[in-house]
């Protein structure tokens, strides 16, 4: 199913964020993470896979999106990286997913590894969606976007001018990068519709539930951390309950904040923790119903 029926149909879509386990993980741990996500109402769940983006972990994001998708009867996305790849890698990945009914694809250039020579046949995730609808139109694709700026763009003008690209290329939606800013996020949204850009755009929202997630997240994105978050990271710090409770609480108080403002989707960002987005959709539910059962307003 192309996930943009969701977008037709509901005022709010929710969707989540899961990855494939690491190397020295079993991989039945991923397997029970989705079994006891799959009670919560997403729309779909997106499946990520490592920056290396080798032939092993393509085949175990195909594996775990084809689950999500044969047992728990939920739409899968599955990434696609290109920065390590050549085009008859991305055409044998295509032929795989197709086997599969895999329908949605998240278009993305992929982080460059220092310790690995880019390809240089795609360098920009645009390049991927293009080459992506010339082999297969039938293929949905979404595309990320940065509320707060590509860390490689010389400014959110430049960011939205490449958007354009890829949704000329074939984009039909777009994530969000994480953020804690919603003004940010608003500012962002704003610039973007007076730029044409209409497709709907998901709020990324990833709970921070403990101190080193915060600086580890900060050194690779550079999103924002507003001084509220920051006074609930220090005054909690040493208390990893405490910060729990506040990092949940802190999320669910910035996804009511855009849906109240309007925003057409939350992706959530689960790091395959089952307490915490389950927390979090519970909280947030009768939200969304709300909006969804609302007639609309002209």
């Amino acid at each position: 199913m192309n996930i943009n029926h969701f977008f037709n149909a509901k005022k709010v879509v929710f969707s989540l964020e899961v990855f494939p386990p690491k190397k020295e993980s079993p991989v039945n741990v991923i397997y029970n993470t989705l079994l006891k996500l799959r009670s919560l109402p997403a729309d779909f769940i997106s499946v990520t896979y490592g920056a290396g983006g080798s032939t092993a972990q393509r085949e175990k994001t195909c594996e775990i999106a084809s689950l999500i998708r044969s047992t728990y009867h939920i739409e899968p996305v599955a990434h696609l990286t290109c920065v390590n790849s050549d085009k008859q890698e991305i055409i044998e990945t295509l032929e795989k997913l197709k086997e599969n009914h895999i329908q949605n694809i998240l278009a993305l250039r992929g982080d460059i590894n220092p310790d690995i020579q880019p390809k240089q046949v795609f360098r920009h995730a645009s390049d991927l969606a293009g080459f992506i609808k010339s082999k297969d139109p039938s293929f949905n694709l979404i595309g990320a976007c940065y509320p707060e700026c590509h860390y490689e763009s010389s400014s959110i003008d430049e960011d939205i001018e490449n958007l354009k690209i890829k949704i000329d290329n074939g984009v039909t939606h777009l994530i969000s990068q994480l953020f804690f800013d919603n003004p940010s996020f608003f500012r962002f949204l704003e610039k973007v519709r007076q730029a044409g850009i209409q497709v709907p755009i998901e709020a990324g929202i990833m709970p921070i539930v403990n101190k080193n997630q915060i600086e580890k997240i900060v050194s690779m994105c550079g999103a924002s951390v507003p001084a509220k978050l920051a006074t609930i990271i220090n005054r909690y710090s040493n208390n990893p309950t405490a910060l729990k409770d506040a990092g949940i609480l802190y999320a669910t108080e910035q996804i009511v904040d855009l849906i109240s403002h309007g925003v057409q989707g939350i992706h959530l960002y689960t790091m395959n923790n089952v307490e915490t987005a389950t927390r979090i959709s519970e909280n947030i539910q009768n939200i969304i119903s709300a909006e969804n059962s609302e007639p609309e307003r002209f």
